[in-house]
């Protein structure tokens, strides 16, 4: 594999955990983004749900205590859905796994073999 492999990942989570696992029996060292101490900028987030071929909605954590008192059963555009996900980080889904031009969410992390 070429390209450089960035995962962004919050410690704290067992399946994100799993997906490094996973990258360094391959012997794959990613870039490692603690996207809850430094989260993507708007134009890093856009382009990751361009790679994941997802829509900012679909990248929410819906069982998120924000989630559930700010956003549920609200109908937000795209933009709306950007701001809510770099407005609260905690909602972006997790594990999110780039290789080059393609990226997966891996959930189940077993995805991220999707990419090496």
């Amino acid at each position: 594999m070429t390209a450089t492999v960035r995962i962004y990942h919050n410690p704290r989570c067992g399946k994100s955990r799993s997906a490094c696992a996973i990258l360094a029996e391959k012997g794959i060292q990613p870039e490692v983004v603690e996207y809850l101490k430094t989260p993507p900028d708007r134009a890093t987030l856009k382009g990751l749900l361009k790679k994941l071929g997802l829509s900012a909605e679909e990248l929410v954590r819906k069982g998120e205590a924000i989630y559930k008192s700010e956003y549920k059963g609200r109908t937000l555009s795209e933009e709306e859905w950007i701001d809510a996900l770099l407005a609260h980080p905690i909602l972006i889904e997790r594990p999110i796994v780039v290789a080059g031009e393609r990226a997966v969410v891996a959930r189940p992390p077993e995805r991220v073999q999707e990419l090496i």
